[in-house]
């Protein structure tokens, strides 16, 4: 069996990338928070900040123009860092309720991350989600046969995505470096800069994450061509903020993993971005 020369570990994000098709459970519990205050949110705009930390994904929700008016109309003032908190109370609570019916591998999850760990690299893996939250996501997730070594959320870290901190500590625990020898996979924009800012290769997830947003039922009845759009649309996003590659799903990441690879055999670093001039 082929093994990798130079990269020694792997971090994944969860949902959207290993769990959740489509990152939909933080998004309907977003949406439900703010329609209990009497303001409506559209999926995109519970979409938009993904990849924060739960709380701060909350507050920048509430700066959006279109929820501040909203807020000005129905309470007559702007959100409080107190109307924050409340909303963060009851978001915590309502997410692990809906996390039970959203920790359903992706397909071909648990088949990378062992093909993973059979190419000889450790499994790292991180979420905005909680301690708290995830007791029982990684219950789950180890029933269907996926069990990172570490796993990171958000209080493991002075501040969240996209800053690199999770990051420098997935390095710290899985005892890896330097940080070129690392492969950072997210389905979110901020997850994608959290793995350049660290100075990882970073891979953006197109089909199965938060950015289309769709379940597998969803994608299989879309038109072929809608979708090849869609997900050219979503791919390019990630390019244009710097994502070293991007791929369908996670199950599609073996031959990219040996394409950097072989770029860091041939003195290609993440920084210097030549994987994108193709």
């Amino acid at each position: 069996m082929s093994q990798l020369k130079h990269l020694k570990a792997i971090v994944f994000d969860w949902a959207g990338t290993m769990i959740d098709h489509g990152s939909r459970a933080p998004a309907i519990v977003f949406t439900e928070i703010f329609r209990r205050k009497g303001i409506e949110i559209s999926f995109d705009q519970a979409r938009e900040p993904m990849g924060m930390a739960k709380r701060a994904h909350i507050a920048a929700i509430t700066n959006m123009p279109q929820v501040k008016d909203q807020w000005l109309q129905v309470f007559g003032t702007e959100c409080s860092e107190q109307d924050i908190d409340d909303m963060y109370e009851q978001f915590l609570p309502l997410q692990k309720e809906t996390l039970k019916n959203h920790s359903q591998l992706i397909d071909g999850a648990a088949e990378t991350a062992a093909r993973c760990r059979a190419l000889g690299l450790k499994i790292g893996s991180s979420t905005g989600y909680t301690r708290e939250l995830m007791i029982d996501v990684k219950a789950q997730a180890k029933s269907q046969g996926y069990e990172p070594d570490i796993t990171l959320c958000a209080e493991d870290a002075p501040k969240g995505r996209p800053a690199p901190y999770l990051l420098f500590e997935a390095a710290k625990q899985l005892d890896v470096y330097p940080m070129q020898s690392i492969v950072k996979v997210d389905d979110t924009i901020l997850g994608v800069e959290a793995g350049i800012n660290a100075g990882c290769w970073s891979i953006g997830i197109t089909q199965t994450g938060n950015l289309l947003g769709l379940s597998q039922q969803e994608i299989l009845e879309m038109p072929s061509t809608e979708l090849a759009q869609r997900t050219a649309t979503v791919g390019q996003q990630y390019l244009d903020i710097g994502a070293h590659k991007v791929i369908a799903s996670v199950k599609d990441i073996e031959s990219v993993l040996f394409e950097i690879d072989a770029a860091i055999e041939s003195g290609c670093y993440p920084y210097s971005h030549k994987l994108n001039q193709e």
